[in-house]
């Protein structure tokens, strides 16, 4: 059997797009992927051998690329073989000979409750202008509801009920969510639609600006809250994000109710907080309790 390879990786992305509701960066980062592993297809149709030897060859050039990367990459071809398996377009799935490698567990970097008391501290203390506003209640926003940075940038006015304090999140795969937030993020977020209002004369779509947010400038915006506080180590939103969930499990919260909160398809992936607090008093105990420094003979 022939196939055509460039139709065959079109047709997959759109299915990937339109019916598994793939979000545009991760369409971006599959098309990469697959230009990546089959850069050497010259030809037009190919037979399955000559694909398979090419996805060989990919898998090749990514050798020296982190274990993270390289299964990021294994997992888009895996993907698309199943993919091609599906559709019947080939009878024999590839997609079982390729092997992710293993990944070792990080624990997420996450803020003390007096780190995060620290920032907001500071910021109440300086200047009140527009932008200042803006970094803190980004701040304020992704450690009060857990939202991804990409959420929060593309967070519009119409989302939110202060009568209510809620908010509409559309997330990854555009599911939505809808939050509770503290009666203190809800007071930053009235400043700051007051303070847009009073300093621009109109009312924006969104929460910072006529347009979406660039999450590169979210970024930035949480790593100049941390330069600015004075904070030891380099800020960032996913941070922020650890430091909601760790807090509010280590208050008691149950990891069912987490994992709808951070918006988790499965529960594995909000179960690395268990193994965060587990090592958190771990550390603790050998840190602080008198037998902690002793050695044994």
């Amino acid at each position: 059997m022939q196939l055509a390879l460039p139709d065959l990786i079109s047709k997959y992305l759109k299915y990937m797009e339109n019916i598994e509701s793939s979000s545009p960066l991760t369409i971006k980062a599959y098309s990469k992927d697959l230009e990546q592993a089959y850069s050497q297809v010259k030809t037009s149709p190919i037979s399955i051998d000559s694909l398979w030897n090419h996805t060989r060859l990919g898998l090749n050039q990514w050798s020296r690329l982190s274990l993270a990367s390289r299964n990021r990459k294994v997992a888009t071809l895996k993907s698309f073989f199943n993919w091609l398996y599906q559709e019947k377009i080939i009878d024999k799935n590839y997609a079982h000979l390729l092997v992710c490698p293993k990944v070792p567990k990080k624990i997420p970097h996450f803020m003390s409750v007096d780190e995060v008391m620290s920032v907001i501290q500071f910021y109440s203390q300086t200047k009140n202008d527009l932008k200042h506003t803006r970094e803190i209640t980004l701040f304020i926003l992704l450690y009060s509801g857990g939202l991804r940075i990409s959420e929060a940038c593309n967070l519009k006015w119409s989302a939110i009920s202060f009568s209510q304090r809620r908010i509409t999140i559309l997330g990854k795969g555009n599911k939505e969510r809808v939050l509770v937030l503290p009666e203190f993020c809800m007071d930053y977020l009235k400043n700051l639609k007051e303070k847009n209002f009073a300093e621009i004369g109109i009312s924006e779509d969104y929460l910072f600006g006529a347009d979406p947010l660039n999450p590169r400038a979210g970024f930035e915006m949480i790593r100049q809250c941390g330069k600015k506080s004075g904070l030891m180590n380099n800020l960032n939103p996913h941070a922020l994000r650890h430091s909601f969930a760790t807090h509010l499990l280590a208050s008691g919260a149950n990891l069912r109710i987490l994992q709808k909160l951070l918006g988790h398809e499965s529960l594995q992936a909000t179960e690395k907080y268990t193994h965060l607090n587990i090592d958190t008093l771990a550390r603790t105990m050998e840190n602080t309790h008198p037998l902690g420094n002793l050695k044994t003979k």
